[in-house]
């Protein structure tokens, strides 16, 4: 391992892994309250000084205004793998003891370092919506306007099915018909 000046690593146009802005915020604040982390786990680069390993920290190592960062120089991998590098360095094995970390750690540290937290599942009981009708009430508001119903999703879910939404709805499918159908397909399993 040697350091190296920032301007002197290239990060890897191919690097497969993203990082969204409020973990790449604690990210960077990582690195500045504890910068010793990485020469433990320093960034790996090719011979070409392109990034193998630590796209994200390199990143991070920027906004957080470093000069020089500790590298390690993997110059006796083929191009195969190199690849294979690229992805398996990314690649999370192994999950949370989800126990452990709420018995024995500080919950706000966690947050403040990355990890995604448990929430408690709020118990909603929904069908009190079911027997509800407001037919009568939301016609004079519709005025031609198609109807809408609630659909409950998990809160890790919400942010994907709002995006999916959106990018159907600008590809002009009628969201509604494409969901009864997927429903009445996967009822019809049921029923078999």
């Amino acid at each position: 391992m040697k350091k190296f000046k920032i301007s002197e690593i290239k990060l890897n146009p191919n690097n497969p892994r993203l990082i969204k802005d409020d973990k790449f915020e604690k990210l960077v604040k990582s690195i500045q309250e504890f910068p010793e982390m990485l020469e433990i786990r320093p960034i790996v680069v090719n011979a070409d000084m392109v990034i193998l390993g630590g796209n994200m920290r390199f990143k991070a190592c920027k906004e957080a205004g470093l000069k020089e960062i500790p590298v390690i120089v993997a110059d006796n991998l083929t191009e195969e793998q190199q690849r294979e590098f690229l992805i398996k360095d990314n690649v999370s094995g192994g999950e949370w003891d989800w126990d452990l970390l709420a018995n024995e750690w500080d919950s706000e540290q966690l947050t403040e370092w990355g990890i995604d937290l448990w929430q408690t599942p709020v118990d909603i009981d929904y069908s009190i919506l079911d027997d509800e009708d407001v037919s009568d009430e939301l016609q004079d508001m519709t005025n031609g306007v198609k109807k809408a119903i609630q659909i409950e999703f998990e809160a890790e879910h919400y942010e994907e099915a709002t995006e999916l939404v959106k990018f159907w709805r600008n590809q002009e499918l009628y969201i509604g018909g494409f969901l009864i159908e997927q429903l009445k397909l996967e009822k019809s399993k049921l029923d078999n």
